[in-house]
């Protein structure tokens, strides 16, 4: 899918190329390939002259490799963006191509992104541009909007955490945990310190990547306070994580504890009902070897019944001491 975005009276229009006759009708700040085929890369080569990299989405790049300039002034950028997603949360790569030398068909240069699915950052960036006139000025102005919004994308995923553990603690703090509830807690727990590892992940790579480009010295001023700002933001959250993971260690530590507390219960029973059942088993092993006992000789056909309620009678004594020590609570 190529869709083309361009400017008027502040606003930002996004349109979808189906030919390249309709590409060559826009002079766009902004080029979206989602899954991009053969062909509309050969639209973009034809129209922009641009060459998209075969490798400009592989997973497995050098992290040396996913900030450079090229010698005709074309900023490569590799970024992660977050997917929420509550049954499978992802990073997804993007490749940011920034072509500024591209007077010809926009003053403003052009950006390029291209990512293998829709990402709800690049959603909510269209969504806010439309209805905010002068968000966006030009192509950089895109990339930092873009950066500005993964940040408040992850802090309004790190909020969701926050409620969600709220809810894990208000159960496990409450006592009586069974071990049911204790795996539900300890599932919920692990989603969640997934999540808090991959946005502090993402914003370690967008740190990273508005970092590049302070340091290219690409930004206007006003750009350069917003990469600022940006990177503030970052810092913020990076200290929000780090609480997450405290939380989340905590109430790890707290429901396997509950866990241990059960089986510790069931133990217990074990115990208890090994050692009240010590004496009728001594007992039933001393009449139960081929002796002559005088007692049993002179009840004759009572000392059946007298071995039976001897055992009953021993094993009763210990579970009436162990009652009332309240270990059988």
């Amino acid at each position: 899918m190529l869709n083309v975005f361009t400017l008027a009276n502040g606003r930002l229009f996004q349109e979808e190329i189906e030919s390249l006759e309709e590409l060559t009708r826009f002079k766009p700040i902004w080029v979206d390939l989602e899954s991009p085929t053969p062909e509309e890369r050969r639209w973009v080569r034809q129209h922009f002259g641009l060459s998209i990299p075969e490798d400009a989405m592989d997973e497995d790049i050098e992290e040396s490799a996913r900030f450079f300039e090229e010698d005709n002034g074309e900023l490569h950028i590799r970024s992660d963006f977050l997917i929420d997603d509550e049954d499978e949360p992802r990073s997804v790569r993007v490749a940011f191509i920034l072509n500024q030398q591209n007077a010809g068909l926009n003053s403003h240069g052009v950006l390029f992104s291209i990512h293998d699915e829709d990402v709800p950052v690049f959603r909510l960036l269209r969504l806010r541009a439309r209805r905010m006139p002068g968000l966006i000025s030009d192509a950089k102005d895109v990339l930092l909007s873009l950066y500005d919004t993964d940040a408040e994308y992850c802090a309004d995923t790190v909020e969701e955490i926050y409620d969600e553990l709220d809810e894990v603690s208000s159960k496990v703090l409450a006592g009586n945990v069974s071990d049911e509830m204790a795996g539900e807690a300890l599932a919920a727990i692990a989603r969640h310190q997934d999540m808090a590892g991959r946005i502090r992940r993402n914003m370690m790579d967008t740190r990273r990547a508005v970092s590049f480009m302070m340091r290219t010295r690409m930004l206007g001023a006003e750009q350069f306070e917003d990469a600022r700002q940006i990177l503030r933001d970052i810092d913020s959250l990076d200290s929000h994580t780090a609480f997450l993971f405290d939380k989340i260690n905590f109430l790890m530590d707290a429901t396997v504890g509950f866990i241990n507390i059960n089986q510790n219960k069931i133990i217990k029973i074990f115990s208890v009902a090994s050692v009240a059942l010590l004496p009728p088993t001594l007992i039933a092993s001393i009449y139960g070897m081929n002796l002559q006992f005088p007692e049993l000789q002179f009840l004759g056909a009572a000392s059946y019944p007298y071995v039976v309620s001897l055992m009953v009678a021993s094993a009763l004594g210990p579970m009436w001491y162990f009652r009332k020590r309240g270990w059988l609570k």
